[in-house]
């Protein structure tokens, strides 16, 4: 079970040429792709046109979207906050701890191009997508 990332998402609908797009390409049709709700509001959040809105939520739509926020992942995502902060490291979005920390409650892997992930992944046991 793969949960894309928005950093993911966006560099695909943007025809970025990296790894984590080629990746993403590879295991579409391989293997379970889920969208977390809030990712889904980060990539639509930034959309300009109407019609690009549709397109994208409608592309999106055949993906399983979960709720990754509810009041037990709240206090375990503040939790691993505090911890990743007790170690000097400050995790910049709030979004990325919570959909961290929601793919190692659940099991998920998590393909992402963020380096927010980095420590989360290191100190926490977050499992990602490798090249």
């Amino acid at each position: 079970m793969v949960m894309v990332d928005t950093s993911v998402w966006i560099d695909a609908f943007n025809g970025r040429d990296t790894w984590q797009v080629s990746a993403l390409s590879n295991i579409l049709g391989k293997e379970n792709v889920y969208i977390g709700d809030i990712i889904l509001a980060e990539i639509l959040q930034g959309i300009r046109s109407d019609k690009d809105f549709e397109n994208i939520k409608s592309a999106l739509d055949r993906f399983p979207c979960l709720s990754v926020l509810g009041k037990q992942m709240a206090i375990k995502s503040a939790w691993n906050y505090r911890l990743l902060r007790s170690k000097g490291i400050t995790i910049r979005k709030i979004m990325d701890i919570i959909i961290g920390t929601f793919c190692i409650e659940n099991g998920f892997t998590l393909l992402h191009n963020d380096k927010d992930f980095l420590p989360i992944e290191k100190y926490l046991g977050l499992k990602v997508v490798k090249k």
